[in-house]
């Protein structure tokens, strides 16, 4: 059984049937429950269509559920006048799905695992451990996502900024469990760049994969952070960043600039640099003023204000950071940095020591906790 095969079918073979009139929840227990005769049939009897095999056998599955329904039947009766299921293999019909998956109903975490499960074809125990939640919790959240989109239908175009926030939210959510999700929210970028020609999907799938490239570089071999300014360059998967410069160059040249186009201008402005030393400061300052015109978000002020540090020194970089919230996550670890560069190191010592207190994973904790230990110990010899 080619696994591959059945999670690229997957999500085309659920939305010929939600197309057809069903209620999502009911289509993906039709297309389950069609998986499980796949896995027992095509072994030894492997079909020479297998998206219309599943869609067929799928498409039975659910009319045989909901048979006693009168309306349901009103609506066999229409759907099997349609052409046989085989004759529309060549179409992509999972498009539809990051749209539904994306819904604004959902919750960002519901629209993950439901983007996940639906046109991922993961698993609710891959999902749970991605995303490293009970795998009882998972299956609540899918299930209550599942209920809220039963009663939406493809009548009006989708939202891509949406459906694109839910691709970098996978991308972003972890890397724990049998599925890499950074990997496999590119591979569901790209599907996606596959069927919409739209400059900010090609941004999205640019920035994933610029980010991608220095995976190897980002921890140390006991697991500890490496901050970008130390990280072996050598180490950095340079056919990522080659293909993701050459994915951004063409998006921006359409001169539809949008916030995802932005960011990947500027993880390539890192990309490009030999070492720390010769980045491109300005120009990554100019660019997070862009990016601040097209979000107005205090992250992205937070991240200026770093870019401004370096490109114009501690001390603009620190009055910069003075005009954002610092109830803001980071807000102090950004100042313990710029007031290390100051040379202000008793101050950069008690923020570190602050910031690890407020970091959000272990990591991170680590690392501050670190840095502030550094200069403790440096201003005690």
């Amino acid at each position: 059984m080619d696994e591959a095969l059945i999670r690229g079918l997957t999500p085309s073979v659920l939305t010929v049937l939600v197309r057809r009139g069903a209620d999502f929840a009911a289509a993906e227990d039709a297309v389950q429950d069609a998986l499980v005769e796949a896995v027992r049939l095509w072994p030894s009897d492997p079909p020479r269509d297998p998206k219309g095999w599943l869609v067929t056998v799928a498409w039975r599955k659910f009319l045989d559920a909901t048979r006693a329904d009168a309306a349901r039947r009103r609506r066999e009766d229409r759907v099997e006048e349609e052409p046989a299921p085989g004759a529309a293999t060549a179409v992509d019909d999972t498009l539809q799905l990051y749209f539904l998956c994306a819904h604004p109903s959902l919750t960002p975490s519901s629209a993950v695992a439901l983007t996940l499960r639906a046109v991922g074809g993961l698993t609710t125990r891959q999902i749970a451990q991605a995303c490293l939640v009970p795998e009882a919790t998972m299956a609540q959240r899918i299930s209550r996502a599942k209920r809220t989109v039963s009663g939406v239908r493809f009548e009006q175009p989708g939202d891509v900024a949406t459906v694109l926030r839910v691709l970098y939210l996978v991308f972003n959510e972890g890397y724990s469990g049998d599925v890499d999700l950074a990997a496999e929210a590119i591979r569901l970028t790209r599907q996606l760049a596959d069927a919409i020609d739209h400059p900010e999907v090609s941004g999205l799938l640019a920035l994933m994969l610029l980010h991608h490239a220095r995976r190897a570089a980002r921890t140390a071999p006991d697991g500890s952070l490496v901050p970008l300014a130390e990280q072996d360059r050598g180490r950095w998967d340079t056919e990522s960043i080659a293909e993701g410069v050459e994915i951004l160059q063409a998006a921006l040249a359409r001169d539809r600039l949008g916030e995802f186009q932005a960011q990947a201008a500027i993880a390539a402005l890192h990309a490009d640099a030999p070492t720390a030393a010769e980045t491109d400061w300005v120009q990554i300052v100019e660019w997070y003023d862009e990016l601040a015109r097209l979000t107005d978000s205090p992250v992205v002020r937070l991240n200026r204000a770093v870019a401004v540090g370096e490109a114009d020194g501690p001390r603009a970089g620190l009055a910069a950071l003075g005009e954002v919230d610092a109830g803001l996550p980071r807000h102090t670890a950004v100042a313990a940095y710029l007031h290390e560069r100051d040379g202000d190191l008793d101050t950069a010592a008690r923020l570190y020591a602050e910031a690890a207190q407020k970091a959000s994973n272990l990591a991170e904790r680590d690392h501050l906790t670190r840095q502030a230990a550094r200069l403790n110990s440096g201003r005690c010899r």
